[in-house]
């Protein structure tokens, strides 16, 4: 496994070409959806904030405070959560979750929420990286997919997840270049 000040740098290398993109973009394009059951460029953002910031970042300090009575110490990763830490990534393939008021996130309000929404998380993740190596790696958290996971492995688990929306980001930005090159206003 990467150290976890390599993992940081990663981020911040990630969280760069996102503010990057962002800048490119105006409230419509972020709000635009190909399709109701595709998420817009701009939710995919507040997905990718809310879930380091309320999740994974979450699941961290749980594992970090020895007295939390739902560590899992006695369990493992699935077997998909052993490929992606063996691998250092997801599989390069869009991950499918249906529809749900907990889980789809709401449009942004702002640009200005989101770069300040990216820039929370690279803070959080610069002040928790010096607490990793106090944490027992017995005290894990269950993610629903990937099986149990440490602190340092939640750590990980940011950093992989943002560079895995990468390919959403892409596709997201080639459907909206092809949609602003026809210019009618019509999906392709």
């Amino acid at each position: 496994m990467r150290s976890t000040t390599e993992v940081l740098e990663s981020l911040e290398t990630s969280v760069e070409r996102y503010l990057a993109e962002l800048r490119k973009l105006d409230m419509d394009s972020l709000h635009r959806k190909q399709s109701e059951e595709e998420w817009s460029i701009g939710q995919m953002y507040v997905h990718l904030i809310q879930s380091a910031l309320f999740l994974q970042l979450h699941n961290i300090e749980q594992c970090l405070s020895s007295e939390d009575s739902t560590l899992n110490s006695g369990e493992e990763k699935t077997e998909l959560g052993r490929q992606v830490f063996e691998l250092g990534q997801f599989p390069p393939v869009p991950v499918k979750v249906p529809a749900s008021p907990q889980y789809t996130p709401q449009p942004p309000e702002s640009k200005d929420s989101l770069i300040d929404g990216l820039h929370m998380v690279v803070e959080r993740m610069r002040s928790t990286e010096s607490l990793l190596n106090q944490a027992s790696v017995n005290n894990k958290v269950r993610h629903p997919r990937l099986g149990a996971l440490n602190a340092q492995e939640w750590f990980l688990l940011i950093e992989m997840h943002y560079r895995h929306h990468f390919l959403q980001l892409d596709r997201l930005i080639s459907n909206l270049e092809m949609y602003t090159r026809e210019g009618d206003g019509m999906y392709l």
